[in-house]
């Protein structure tokens, strides 16, 4: 019983903080799936009171989604349990190629964003950050337009934004996690390589692409390097690393949060929208818009106890 390619599992995860699940709502979600003549396996729970699989077969993972989400939010009319719902098939969950972006996701920030401080136009350069993420402006006019307000900024700064840049919770037990699993994990950024090396390092991933400032005289020119990095070349990095390692597309996971991402969310075997801007969630075949970045894990079906927090 569930072991074939068409049987699925929906995962339940708790949010940040003091979330938590409890056995009515992992009931309540398995009988949602039975009522629309979904067949079960009895729960699954991969850490007590956080994560919960319920394997089922006859439905499609939307409607069980579907159902399950419409289950959950009339038991919680206060808004009182955030949890995150993930419905895929069972065979393949754990992948071998992760491909994540870097700002907002990886990191907590924006980091083009923060160094704008040092121009005294940040908050220019969000607004037009928020723009492209919504894709309501090409990402790479976007970009241009933002570097050239950094025109003139010291190269130091470069090193002081650094130091505000902090990991997004779960970020490194993720990487850690999956590359004991003996998965390649790349970093890809329409940010820059200033920032998404460093990050890379502070992360513990195998690699990362990104964009390049031009510096001269210890001063940015407020220009970028071509070519530009940008959302078809994230989808480009994907299909070559995965290539590269021999891998079909299913055996792959990509994460991100806004426009930027969306083809590399959808070719992914499992796409997840982190914490993301609703044209990124249309695009990917998961979210997580409460948990941390440990739901990455348990959504390949990592127990708690097979983390690795270094």
């Amino acid at each position: 019983m569930f072991e074939n390619d068409t049987d699925l599992v929906l995962t339940l995860i708790a949010g940040r903080g003091r979330a938590r699940l409890n056995d009515a709502i992992v009931t309540e979600a398995r009988a949602s799936l039975n009522n629309l003549g979904a067949e079960t396996a009895p729960p699954d729970w991969l850490a007590e009171k956080k994560a919960c699989d319920i394997a089922f077969s006859g439905l499609a993972p939307a409607q069980g989604e579907a159902a399950v989400r419409t289950a959950i939010d009339a038991m919680d009319k206060n808004g009182e349990k955030p949890i995150d719902i993930i419905a895929q098939p069972i065979i393949g969950r754990k992948k071998k190629l992760l491909v994540a972006d870097m700002d907002s996701t990886i990191v907590t920030s924006e980091t083009l964003d923060d160094l704008g401080a040092y121009a005294k136009k940040q908050d220019a350069i969000a607004r037009l950050t928020q723009r492209a993420m919504k894709g309501k402006i090409g990402f790479k006019d976007a970009l241009i337009a933002r570097v050239e307000m950094l025109k003139g900024v010291e190269e130091s700064a470069l090193e002081k934004t650094m130091k505000r840049i902090r990991l997004t919770s779960g970020a490194k037990t993720l990487i850690a996690t999956m590359k004991a699993g003996g998965a390649h994990t790349v970093l890809v950024s329409g940010g820059f390589c200033y920032f998404a090396k460093r990050v890379q390092k502070m992360a513990g991933m195998d690699a990362a692409h990104a964009n390049t400032f031009i510096i001269k005289d210890g001063v940015l020119t407020g220009e970028v390097l071509d070519p530009v990095i940008g959302k078809d070349a994230k989808l480009q990095i994907l299909l070559e690393k995965a290539a590269k390692y021999k891998l079909s597309l299913s055996e792959t996971i990509s994460i991100g949060d806004g426009a930027n991402d969306v083809p590399m969310l959808g070719a992914a075997g499992l796409g997840i929208a982190y914490h993301a801007h609703p044209v990124a969630n249309d695009a990917a075949s998961a979210r997580l818009s409460h948990a941390d970045l440990t739901g990455a894990l348990f959504a390949q079906g990592y127990r708690a106890e097979e983390f690795i927090t270094p």
